[in-house]
């Protein structure tokens, strides 16, 4: 005869049984868990995010780049520029050359960074910054135009995943489980501001440039001209100061700029047209 009682006894003692196992697995994940790793017990209690390093999309990425930005800007690693014309303009170049880079299908934000020293650099998911320095240096339209595009290379071509990826082994922070977003925020700065590029990534990154440009309708010489100049200079800045040797790098680009058939260039590169354009950084 089925007793009612019993059977809610039963039901009672299963369930209780469930829940200590679980509060035992629970339990020995916690304390076992690596404080690298961001396991299945996070993401079931704080809902911390975690990102495969070997298959990462697109939106993870932008979603990173837009960690990197704005811990680059809150802490005050980097002086963002706040002249609407100059912004405007910078971002109108660039937004010209991502639209016909080999990744035209992210979106690109272009920041100037008030900072004299000529320099540039890019982060993940479409992030890339000028230093007014470099601005300044630039005699053209075309010569600024090629750092823009160089910058783009890096991104088109996942420079930045490929060094957090490396960053995250030597730092034996990567698992089955993937990383905690936090901790990739973090090496993602480190990356922009300390780490430079590999040989093969400049060169890659120059020659992605020295194209895009030609699709752009800017005059390629722009890009070698500016190397040069700085170069010629005396030490090279920051944005060639990393490897391979800035010269080697003018020589790759001129024997290019020498052995292609060069488009019409249809932009202004006048330098009294781009003195004009920018006017409101002096």
């Amino acid at each position: 005869m089925f007793n009612l009682l019993d059977f809610r006894n039963k039901i009672s003692r299963r369930i209780a049984y469930g829940l200590t196992s679980l509060t035992m697995v629970v339990s020995i994940h916690a304390v076992t868990a690596q404080p690298s790793q961001a396991g299945w017990v996070d993401l079931l209690i704080h809902g911390v995010r975690v990102y495969q390093l070997s298959n990462m999309t697109d939106s993870q990425e932008v979603d990173l780049g837009n960690g990197i930005n704005n811990q680059l800007v809150s802490s005050g690693q980097i002086d963002l520029f706040e002249g609407q014309a100059i912004n405007a303009y910078i971002d109108d170049i660039g937004e010209r050359l991502a639209a016909v880079s080999d990744r035209p299908d992210i979106p690109y934000n272009f920041q100037v960074v008030e900072d004299d020293s000529v320099n540039a650099f890019a982060t993940m998911g479409g992030f890339v910054y000028i230093h007014t320095g470099l601005i300044e240096a630039a005699d053209t339209e075309a010569e600024l135009a090629g750092v823009v595009a160089h910058e783009i290379g890096h991104i088109a071509e996942r420079h930045a995943v490929q060094q957090m990826r490396q960053a995250a082994i030597t730092q034996g922070i990567t698992g089955a489980l993937g990383v905690n977003r936090d901790r990739l925020v973090n090496i993602g700065t480190q990356i922009a501001l300390q780490l430079p590029a590999s040989r093969s990534d400049e060169y890659e990154a120059d020659r992605h440039a020295f194209y895009s440009m030609g699709r752009a309708g800017y005059d390629q010489t722009g890009l070698v001209s500016f190397m040069q100049k700085l170069v010629r200079d005396g030490a090279p800045p920051e944005f060639l100061s990393t490897h391979p040797d800035a010269r080697n790098r003018v020589i790759a680009l001129q024997e290019l700029d020498d052995s292609e058939a060069l488009p019409d260039a249809t932009f202004d590169t006048s330098a009294s047209e781009y003195q004009n354009n920018i006017s409101s950084l002096r």
